[in-house]
């Protein structure tokens, strides 16, 4: 009888710990989609990892789908996505180029809908500083989060050339108005 008890207390105390944890993790995921809401766009600076190569920078981000990139590299790259269309200029060569960007992972991240889907029904991990959530959509993407303040931290994935990308950043102003042609896709030159 004395077995019985114990082996039930134990399955109480699990059970009790399993509850409450999930209902943290519901509750963390509420106000990260609650501040997400809240967000039209960011400033911020990064470093970038793709395969092995770093760079950094600043942006600006405007939701839905704009983003202006300063990249601090020798060649003065700078890249501008505004609605699904991807330009990278080098300043120091004068030169543009234009990609297709259409079914790239990354637009997950541009268009607040899908980020807060991906963070909806991604799987959170907590560890003491970040807070981790891995989506399984078309392709696999993790997005970080400070555990503190809930801001956004960075994410990786893998584009559609099958590069690994390490993006994290320093976010330096939220929800600030830009110029209305922050976000003009230069001409190809």
């Amino acid at each position: 009888m004395l077995v019985n008890v114990k082996f039930f207390k134990k399955i109480f105390l699990l059970s009790f710990f399993l509850l409450i944890t999930t209902s943290l993790l519901a509750n963390e995921k509420d106000q990260i989609i609650a501040q997400l809401k809240s967000l039209n766009s960011l400033e911020f600076t990064f470093d970038q990892l793709i395969n092995e190569k770093a760079e950094k920078g600043s942006c600006l981000l405007e939701f839905p789908g704009k983003l202006k990139c300063n990249y601090f590299d020798d060649k003065e790259k700078e890249l501008v996505i505004n609605d699904k269309r991807l330009a990278i200029t080098q300043k120091r060569y004068n030169k543009t180029y234009h990609y297709p960007i259409l079914k790239s992972p990354f637009l997950n991240i541009l268009y607040k809908d899908k980020l807060l889907e991906i963070v909806q029904s991604g799987e959170l991990e907590l560890t003491d500083q970040i807070i981790q959530l891995v989506y399984f959509g078309d392709n696999e993407i993790t997005i970080f989060f400070d555990k503190k303040n809930l801001d956004l931290k960075g994410w990786e994935i893998k584009d559609q050339y099958n590069n690994n990308i390490n993006f994290s950043l320093n976010i330096i102003a939220k929800n600030d108005v830009f110029k209305k042609d922050t976000f003009k896709i230069p001409e190809i030159n």
